[in-house]
């Protein structure tokens, strides 16, 4: 498979924790960020992966794949990226939080498993997971449901935006969906921008 070369410094090594958390604005009492630039901040305060795809990578990665392998602060069962749209909130313990954009798998991603190839592949797969902004500060508890609390009428998925951002950047429509959708965080608002000027010019 290929691994990277030397040491990864990162915070993406996560442990569970075993009662209530205070979440705030920029994240997880006790969590951090090591490179703030591409990583933390009110726009990305949580980063949430599903549960249901880690079958999928122990396969793929022929190892064992417990929670937090992708370094999430929430692993979550039943938000998929085809199911869960840009903008949309919902509450957990006593927070309001709200999608702001795909996760963006980065070599720390590859440092982490020991796979040069995992980034590509990951985002090849649509499994990418997406972050969260907090709206309204609270304590949250592991096992404590996200319950949807609302959702953009344009209801632009997180599997919607990872299509024209990774696979069909030439869809002029769906890019113009896209940026167009409440809530998307601004780096990827101007990143597709861009590849929409792109296709105007193609």
């Amino acid at each position: 498979m290929g691994t990277p070369r030397g040491p990864v410094t990162s915070a993406f090594v996560k442990e569970p924790v075993a009662g209530p958390v205070a979440l705030r604005t920029l994240g997880l009492d006790g969590d951090s960020q090591v490179n703030t630039k591409y990583h933390g901040g009110p726009d990305r305060a949580l980063c949430v992966y599903p549960g249901e795809h880690y079958p999928y990578w122990a396969e793929r990665l022929e190892r064992s794949m417990p929670p937090a392998s992708f370094g999430e602060n929430f692993t979550t069962r039943g938000l998929l990226e085809d199911e869960v749209a840009i903008g949309a909130t919902y509450a957990v313990g006593d927070a309001v939080v709200q999608v702001s954009q795909p996760r963006e798998p980065c070599h720390k991603l590859a440092g982490r498993h020991g796979v040069r190839q995992l980034v590509p592949w990951v985002k090849r797969s649509g499994r990418t997971g997406f972050y969260l902004r907090v709206l309204e500060e609270g304590i949250v508890t592991p096992g404590d449901a996200m319950l949807p609390a609302s959702r953009p009428a344009a209801g632009v998925t997180i599997a919607e935006i990872n299509r024209v951002a990774y696979h069909d950047r030439r869809d002029l429509e769906g890019l113009e969906r896209a940026v167009a959708a409440e809530g998307l965080e601004i780096g990827w608002r101007r990143r597709l921008e861009s590849l929409i000027r792109k296709a105007r010019a193609a």
